[in-house]
C-alpha cells in the first residue's frame, strides 16, 4: 500500500517536475515530452516492477474493481445491451453452461422457494390461483389425459416392482393377517 501511495504522488511529481521552466535555457516542456517521460519511466523495469506490486496487493484490487461505480454500470449495461443479450442466448443454448449455471444457483433457488412458501401473501396467491376455476378444469383435463394415465401406471409398476416397497407391503400384509388371526381368536374365546 505504501508503494502505491509512492506511485501515486511520484507521478504527479515528475508531471510537475515536466512542466516546470527549465532553469538553463527557459524553454518549457510540452505536453508530448512529459507524456513521453512518464512513459518512459513507467516502462523501465522498476517502473513495471512497482505497478505490479501495486496491482498484486489485494486490498488494491478490490478497491480497483469493488468500489467503482463505473464498473457496477459497466457491467450493467453490458448485461442489458443487445451483444449481452446475444451473448445469454448463445451462452444457454449450450447444454454443459446450463448445467453448471443451473447446479451454481441450485441452493439459492431452493432458499428462495423455501421462504416463498412460508410467506402468507405467496401462499395466498397460490391458494388464489388453485381455486380459479379455470385452472381447476385444466387440471382436470391434465388428470384424465391419456398421458397422464401412462405416465401414473409407469410410475405405479416401477414402485410396485421396487424392492423397497415391496417390503413395506409385505410387513403391512403380514401385520394385517396377524390383526385378523386375533380378531377371530377373540371371536372364538367369546363363543
Amino acid at each position: 500500500m505504501n508503494k502505491m501511495k509512492l506511485l501515486l504522488i511520484l507521478i504527479p511529481f515528475l508531471v510537475m517536475i515536466g512542466c516546470a521552466p527549465a532553469e538553463q535555457g527557459g524553454n518549457q516542456m510540452d505536453y508530448d515530452q512529459t507524456k513521453k517521460m512518464v512513459v518512459d519511466i513507467l516502462k523501465t523495469d522498476e517502473g513495471k516492477k512497482a505497478i505490479e506490486e501495486i496491482m498484486a496487493d489485494e486490498s488494491m484490487q478490490q478497491k480497483l474493481v469493488m468500489d467503482q461505480a463505473i464498473v457496477t454500470k459497466s457491467i450493467q449495461t453490458t448485461l442489458t445491451s443487445d451483444e449481452g443479450i446475444a451473448f445469454w442466448k448463445k451462452a444457454f443454448e449450450d447444454p454443459k453452461f446450463v448445467e453448471t449455471f443451473a447446479k451454481s444457483m441450485q441452493s439459492e433457488h431452493e432458499k428462495l422457494i423455501k421462504g416463498l412458501m412460508k410467506d402468507p401473501e405467496y401462499q395466498g396467491m397460490m391458494i388464489d390461483i388453485l381455486k380459479d376455476p379455470e385452472m381447476e378444469k385444466q387440471f382436470l383435463e391434465v388428470l384424465k389425459s391419456k398421458e397422464y394415465r401412462e405416465h401414473l401406471q409407469t410410475v405405479m409398476t416401477e414402485t410396485f416392482e421396487s424392492p423397497l416397497y415391496q417390503t413395506k407391503i409385505q410387513a403391512i400384509l403380514i401385520k394385517a393377517a396377524e390383526d385378523i388371526q386375533a380378531g377371530k381368536a377373540g371371536k372364538e374365546e367369546e363363543k
